[in-house]
């Protein structure tokens, strides 16, 4: 098989770019290792920001987001027991987010690759990828008992932090970052009412909690708790009792608790390789970055990687510029390492970290009281939140 652009991976940063670059007339086949049905099955992000709501429009798959997803216009922080509110759109000129489930996002990409016709092979195997700094690289794969082979121009890594893209590339070339935080958050989905009508962070001497949502009917919930806590050991209501506990009275006063369809504890981390290119291959996503979840950038990050390699492609395919293709890594790594400084402190700023003294405690209560009793703290909070714009892909 021959190819333009050879996909790894069908979660939505994979289905985005592919489906962008159909459109564009770039032909492009997608591998991914899991079935359709275990891609849907994961529970993962809910908030996207303005730059990805405008991509999946962009993309022609955002009707059900439109018609189903739900703006919203600030988020609420609570501590020292009171709520503050971050009013996005008012702060950063008419910017919001809008919650919309990853699974969502992901069924409707799946639904318009496939009425695109356009070859996705699901349930594959043993994928190798070869002759990356060849003029014509190539992925070997086994699927249905046959092994097969896919020759293309450029082959994009979407396939995740555990994937075979990033580790195709020689020992020695990437340079990694990380930092592994003390402690996860459990999450748990629930077919109740939201708590509130906006989402709230939480900082508490007991530990961080979260409230989200997905639908007007379905929530999500999250607490901190120590790396070491095993999620068999968490009863609903042991949960619900200590959500409660780190909430303003008047908000968990008014919390609607039920059984969960869904319960897990994500550990949290901060990741970064560079360069996020090596020969023809081009990493996305968690193959190149993670960040801890306080700040809702990790999809978001994913969409604004597609978006840089999509409009680096256009300009290879139409004009060819093939000198663009160098200036991959750096154009997306300016605004990871900024998502990444904001995840970092909003996770500094809302978490309590094992022994922690009285004076770190205090400087962080006063760092969040500082940021919101200033509209520049605020704006500063909000920009960061609805997510800084997109780079172009040619310097002015």
């Amino acid at each position: 098989m021959n190819t333009q652009v050879a996909i790894i991976g069908a979660g939505p940063s994979g289905l985005l770019l592919g489906q962008l670059l159909h459109n564009a007339g770039i032909d492009n086949v997608i591998l991914e290792r899991q079935s359709p049905d275990y891609v849907l099955g994961r529970i993962r992000a809910g908030v996207l920001e303005q730059g990805m709501v405008d991509l999946l429009r962009e993309a022609g798959v955002a009707a059900r987001m439109d018609s189903e997803g739900l703006p919203h216009d600030g988020f609420q922080l609570a501590f020292d027991g009171r709520c503050e509110r971050i009013d996005l759109k008012g702060l950063t000129g008419g910017k919001s987010v809008m919650v919309y489930g990853q699974t969502e996002v992901t069924r409707d990409l799946m639904e318009a690759r496939q009425a695109s016709g356009a070859v996705t092979f699901y349930n594959t195997s043993q994928v190798q990828l070869h002759e990356l700094k060849g003029e014509r690289p190539y992925l070997t794969f086994e699927h249905e008992g046959r092994t097969q082979r896919l020759t293309c121009d450029y082959i994009a890594g979407c396939d995740g932090f555990h994937g075979v893209s990033r580790q195709s590339i020689p020992a020695g070339v990437l340079q990694e970052f990380e930092r592994v935080y003390p402690f996860g958050w459990l999450g748990i989905l629930a077919d109740t009412p939201p708590v509130h009508e906006e989402l709230i962070y939480a900082n508490h001497a007991r530990g961080f909690a979260l409230c989200s949502m997905r639908s007007p009917t379905r929530t999500r919930y999250y607490v901190q708790v120590g790396a070491e806590e095993k999620v068999e050991d968490w009863s609903d209501e042991r949960f619900w009792d200590e959500l409660k506990r780190r909430l303003p009275s008047e908000i968990a006063s008014q919390l609607v608790t039920g059984p969960s369809i869904e319960k897990s504890i994500a550990p949290l981390r901060s990741f970064v390789v560079e360069p996020m290119q090596y020969g023809r291959l081009f990493l996305l996503g968690d193959a190149a970055h993670i960040v801890p979840p306080t700040g809702a950038k990790g999809l978001n990050l994913a969409a604004s990687d597609v978006s840089t390699l999509y409009r680096i492609l256009l300009k290879v395919y139409r004009e060819g510029r093939v000198d663009l293709l160098e200036r991959y890594s750096s154009i997306c790594l300016r605004r990871i390492w900024k998502a990444e400084r904001f995840s970092w402190w909003m996770t500094s700023m809302l978490h309590r970290f094992p022994d922690t003294d009285a004076f770190s405690r205090r400087m962080q209560e006063t760092e969040l009281d500082y940021f919101v009793s200033s509209e520049a703290g605020r704006r500063t909070i909000a920009e960061n939140y609805v997510g800084l714009p997109y780079e172009p892909i040619e310097r002015e």
